[in-house]
């Protein structure tokens, strides 16, 4: 009988011990699903909250940062960010349609009308300063409907159909050039590999010109105040993505990744923005 007990027992630790790891997997196995079933999107304040899928708010933030450079006002950028929309649903696209076959990029521009060699209209600083180029030629354009300054630049088939993006121009507009402040917020998985400083740094003076930046390990440090240094953070957000950044900080204000509850209260010196990129030592 003791003997049989002994068995007993070894059967019931052997059957918890496989409950026991089958928990473990399955916890395991949530954690995994749980990152893959996140929704990564870009979301705007203003005006009823709006929402770009990543790649699209990294080229709006492109676009919007190219406006920053050239001094050119949130109204620039409203414009712009509707005609890329309805060209190209905002991505860099390398084909055109029917009504313009030889079309390119980010506003669907035509080399067989002036706007640069094919190369250059799928450039995205190329496409984006080519259409600032060609609005501010437009008398008044600030005080435009924005389907009428679009439609004065493009001179498209659907004039109409810019419109229905006004909602969401304006708000990536305002928070992209820094007149909103900690007015975007990115829901992104986490990173799959660290960041490069370099890269960042290449890709923020590109968009933005020489602003005084130094490195830190993993952290860059911009020198910025104002609207300027909020539109600096809120692309840094917009790239988080494609740029594997971590946590971004301005104004006393602080975005982090994982934490994924958009700004909090955070320390920062002023006039300066912290990007922190994945991979890189804590501070």
């Amino acid at each position: 009988m003791a003997r049989r007990g002994s068995w007993r027992r070894r059967i019931v630790l052997l059957l918890a011990l496989a409950m026991a790891a089958g928990g473990v997997y399955t916890a395991v196995a949530f954690i995994d699903r749980s990152e893959t079933l996140i929704t990564e999107r870009c979301t705007a304040v203003g005006g009823g909250d709006t929402e770009l899928a990543t790649d699209q708010a990294a080229n709006a933030a492109l676009i919007t940062a190219v406006a920053v450079r050239r001094g050119l006002p949130a109204r620039a950028a409203s414009i712009a960010l509707a005609t890329a929309m309805q060209e190209s649903k905002l991505r860099n696209i390398g084909h055109g349609d029917q009504a313009g076959p030889d079309s390119r990029g980010l506003f669907q521009q035509r080399p067989s009308q002036g706007w640069g060699t094919a190369e250059q209209v799928i450039d995205p600083y190329h496409a984006s300063n080519a259409f600032y180029d060609a609005l501010v030629k437009v008398s008044g354009y600030q005080s435009l409907e924005i389907t009428d300054a679009a439609q004065k630049v493009q001179r498209s088939a659907y004039p109409a159909a810019y419109a229905q993006h006004e909602v969401m121009a304006r708000a990536f507009a305002s928070v992209l050039s820094g007149q909103t402040a900690a007015g975007l917020d990115c829901t992104l998985r986490a990173p799959d590999a660290a960041g490069d400083p370099a890269a960042v740094q290449e890709r923020l003076s590109a968009a933005f010109g020489n602003l005084p930046v130094s490195v830190e390990g993993g952290t860059l440090l911009v020198e910025a105040g104002g609207a300027q240094a909020w539109a600096v953070a809120q692309w840094a957000v917009a790239n988080a993505k494609g740029l594997s950044i971590a946590e971004v900080r301005a104004d006393g204000r602080g975005w982090t990744r994982d934490a994924r509850n958009g700004w909090r209260s955070a320390d920062v010196p002023a006039g300066q923005v912290r990007i922190t990129l994945a991979g890189a030592p804590p501070p």
